[in-house]
């Protein structure tokens, strides 16, 4: 079944109770999740469903692609660039790559990173809200961090329906939690009740509704690399004396209730808390290579003294420079150590 596009008649939609598609972000915890999640779906299942699940560049996704197909009677495929997608079948986004939804087909690019993540979840739920606004059906299961709130917040101001995993649930809660203190979402429950909610819901007559917001619409935008110019970002928020940690170029700061958000405007983007964990990340890996100059430049004035000192009985100013590395490499061992030690929930997963 090829759907109809949110954006011919202005934002009107047909009440096509079949018409509607699911959209599922998910990242740490996610495989067992997601087994658990489709294995309640029937064979005639009257919607298409996408899944953005965090994973590596170097990762194919064949693993759960095999899982789900093994775990229920829906057909899971990964999805490919200009695919017109059918009810009844699980789309993967691919690694390392976004999928987005427009005009009754998939979009499969290799935009910017949003929330240090390709695919990314924010993405595909943002390029669905303005699409089939009050068709989508968005879910957030387990996952480090927030990504999938932006989105989340897109699909329920363009009138569509949220449903968070119940955080006690979820192997990891951070990303539930956040939907859930962020965004007004229809239901909170777990995986095992989704299935029974997801077929009454796709029966009910569709919620009312909603004009796309002009914000909404250029981010989706910009996220298909339609747009990315200076205007389109300064529409969206306020310059911050920030750098992008991707690419070095300038932040835009943008609230969205509770929620602040940052954008470059070659497209990355990030909320504050993955901001935060690229920030340290960075800084970390600054911190290495700083390390690793201090004890090669330690190891040289060593030598140097070593052979500057032969038959001389006093120290020289060069193993006094040896003496002042040591200092500073033993300052730095220690703000690395003090950074591991706090890494927690703010590394990274794929």
């Amino acid at each position: 079944m090829k759907l109809e596009s949110n954006q011919s008649d202005g934002g009107g939609m047909t009440q096509d109770r079949n018409s509607r598609l699911i959209v599922i972000g998910v990242s740490a915890g996610g495989m067992s999740a997601l087994r658990k999640l489709v294995a309640q779906f029937p064979e005639d299942f009257p919607a298409p469903i996408f899944i953005v699940m965090h994973m590596g560049a170097d990762t194919t996704g064949d693993a759960l692609v095999k899982a789900l197909n093994e775990s229920g009677s829906l057909t899971c495929v990964h999805a490919h660039d200009e695919q017109v997608f059918k009810s009844g079948h699980i789309y993967l986004a691919p690694s390392d790559q976004h999928m987005l939804i427009v005009e009754g087909k998939i979009l499969v690019t290799k935009g910017a990173r949003e929330n240090r993540s390709r695919p990314a979840i924010d993405p595909l739920f943002r390029s669905a809200a303005v699409a089939y606004g009050n068709r989508v059906i968005g879910i957030i299961l387990t996952g480090y961090l927030d990504d999938g709130t932006s989105g989340t917040m897109a699909i329920k101001r363009c009138g569509g329906v949220c449903i968070a995993q119940d955080p006690e649930d979820a192997s990891y809660p951070d990303m539930p939690r956040s939907v859930i203190a962020n965004v007004e979402v229809d239901y909170c429950l777990p995986v095992v009740e989704m299935g029974v909610l997801l077929s009454d819901l796709l029966t009910r007559d569709l919620p009312e509704s909603r004009q796309v917001p002009e914000d909404i619409m250029i981010e989706a935008k910009i996220a298909q690399r339609v747009l990315s110019d200076l205007p389109s970002v300064e529409a969206l928020g306020d310059q911050v004396p920030y750098n992008c940690p991707d690419c070095g170029g300038v932040l835009w700061q943008i609230a969205e209730g509770k929620l602040l958000r940052y954008r470059c405007h070659t497209g990355h983007a990030f909320t504050a808390s993955s901001l935060l964990a690229q920030q340290t990340e960075r800084i970390e890996e600054t911190l290495w290579v700083a390390l690793r100059m201090f004890e090669e430049r330690q190891n040289l004035l060593v030598t140097m003294a070593k052979n500057e000192g032969e038959g001389k009985s006093s120290p020289s100013s060069i193993s006094q420079r040896a003496a002042d590395s040591q200092v500073h490499i033993e300052r730095i061992r220690a703000v690395l150590k003090a950074t591991d030690k706090k890494g927690g929930n703010n590394s990274r997963t794929k």
